[in-house]
């Protein structure tokens, strides 16, 4: 009998960490959320008319500021799916390179499930959006539930418990405080952009929380059936991996000496600054009669004489590899690979402070000269900021030269002198195709490799970005070679042979020994 009540209670006792507290708020959270969408599919009206009233009172509230509308669009925008999986993407990536592959699993998982219930319910519900009286925001599909709120909970969720055994235990809870916050802001901001009724941004939540403790308790019951300790959810899912996952455990410090840093960046940044100006007031005002000059007037002519409609397109593309949101999109994928592989925020900051560093410089000085764009044909139509320098090449010299720097001296492998193809390649590809569409002069080119030339070897004079590999830094990955890589895996699961018994010399024959 009392094996028998130890069979009934080890799969309670395992799924709940000996008490039933962690069920019941799952199984309440799934209850609530059936209860609700039983309402909505019904039609039940008090609860129609309170989403109304409250879509109504939001629109009312937020309709007249432009300012605002923009700031709830950037807030939303945190839990839209392109962020999302973006986060997820990079985190999975990152566990498999510092060797966590379980907890890569469970955040695929969750992020997959998420993905799979915000359509399916939609669908199953087809609940239209709100009528507001001035539409600030639209958004395609049906209302019910919000995704933006399950996805933000079950990512952002998903994403804590997997990291929190990398923070300090004094930072654990306000880091989960600022999580909470984020996902109720980006669920309220729904409401208050008109695109889903508040009932929209309960179910979300309520089935985010459902699907993200049912994931996290497999996760643990996964644990305790290999004779792993379960801890407390507020350590996190795999506390033990806390030194592996953690950004940069072997860094003490990102800089040396810090403060006489940033006053050696201000202060070069400045005399960066002075060069552009000098340089583009002179070849904007100054350079008539001179080759500059010429080479301004005659190239854009050049290049407008020969449109067509195929190059017109394939420049069109290549300016996108220039603008703001590729070069961000490829420091964010750059620089969380750079840290889960050298372990070390040095190389990051390097890329951080050159996009920076190149942004501000590029506004600075474009509003400083105020040079107008070539005299013809502009296929990109009027531009917010003047034609000196060219901010779409700057940032693409900046950003591929930077990358070229830092991977340069960590790696002896051939694929590494493609950094160095793309450093050439994407700038004078974006560059072409910035002068064929009528936007820049020759002069801006300059301007742009003026730019970057003098802010990137400032960089690497002060924040050393190599400084680590010189002192014997090793990537997480033994090996580059992706071929040999599951070899190295392989090799590491197998526990090192025994070292062979050392005989002893044998005897010397008893005709041979002397007394």
């Amino acid at each position: 009998m009392t094996g028998v009540k130890e069979v009934l209670r080890r799969p309670i006792g395992h799924f709940t960490e000996r008490t039933v507290a962690g069920l019941a708020a799952v199984i309440g959270a799934g209850a609530a959320f059936g209860v609700l969408l039983m309402l909505v599919r019904f039609h039940w009206g008090p609860l129609q008319h309170a989403d109304r009233a409250v879509a109504a009172w939001f629109n009312d509230l937020v309709a007249p500021h432009h300012p605002v509308v923009t700031v709830l669009q950037a807030v939303t925008d945190l839990g839209g799916r392109p962020i999302l999986i973006w986060l997820v993407t990079i985190a999975v990536v990152g566990l498999l390179i510092r060797r966590q592959p379980r907890l890569a699993v469970y955040l695929i998982i969750a992020g997959v499930g998420g993905l799979i219930l915000d359509p399916s319910l939609k669908t199953l519900v087809g609940r239209l959006r709100p009528v507001v009286d001035v539409p600030v925001a639209s958004a395609p599909g049906n209302s019910f539930p919000s995704g933006h709120a399950l996805g933000s909970f079950v990512a952002y969720g998903a994403l804590l418990l997997v990291f929190l055994p990398a923070l300090a235990p004094r930072w654990r809870r306000p880091v989960i405080a600022l999580v909470g916050a984020l996902v109720v802001l980006i669920g309220l901001t729904r409401i208050a952009l008109g695109v889903h009724y508040v009932s929209d941004v309960l179910a979300g939540w309520l089935l985010g929380a459902a699907w993200l403790g049912v994931t996290a308790y497999a996760f643990r019951l996964w644990r305790r059936e290999r004779g792993r300790p379960v801890p407390p959810l507020a350590e996190g899912l795999e506390p033990e991996a806390g030194h592996d996952i953690t950004p940069a455990p072997a860094e003490e410090h990102v800089l040396e000496h810090p403060r006489s840093a940033v006053a050696e960046l201000l202060v070069g940044w400045v005399l960066v600054f002075g060069a552009l100006y000098a340089f583009g007031m002179y070849a904007s005002y100054h350079a008539k009669g001179t080759f500059l000059a010429t080479l301004d007037t005659e190239v854009p002519r050049w290049f407008a004489r020969r449109h067509t409609d195929t190059l017109t397109e394939l420049s069109w593309w290549w300016s996108k590899f220039g603008d703001t949101h590729a070069i961000l999109l490829v420091s964010l994928v750059f620089c969380p690979l750079v840290l889960a592989v050298w372990r070390r925020w040095r190389p990051v900051l390097f890329v951080a402070l050159a996009m920076f560093g190149e942004l501000s410089l590029f506004l600075a000085s474009a509003h400083a000269v105020d040079r107008p764009r070539p005299p013809v044909e502009n296929l990109d139509g009027p531009m917010p900021t003047s034609s000196f320098p060219s901010g779409h090449i700057a940032a693409t010299i900046c950003l591929y030269t930077a990358i070229a720097v830092v991977v340069m001296p960590r790696s002896d492998r051939w694929w590494r002198w493609l950094t160095v193809v793309l450093a050439v390649v994407m700038p004078v590809g974006v560059a072409t195709s910035r002068m064929y569409r009528g936007m820049h002069h020759p002069t801006d080119f300059m301007g742009a490799i003026l730019l970057a030339a003098l802010w990137i070897g400032l960089l690497y004079w002060v924040i050393r970005p190599n400084a680590d590999v010189y002192g014997g830094n090793r990537p997480s990955i033994e090996s580059e070679d992706v071929s040999r890589l599951d070899d190295e895996l392989a090799r590491a699961a197998r526990p090192a042979p025994a070292a062979p018994a050392v005989q002893a010399a044998p005897a010397a024959p008893a005709a041979a020994r002397t007394d």
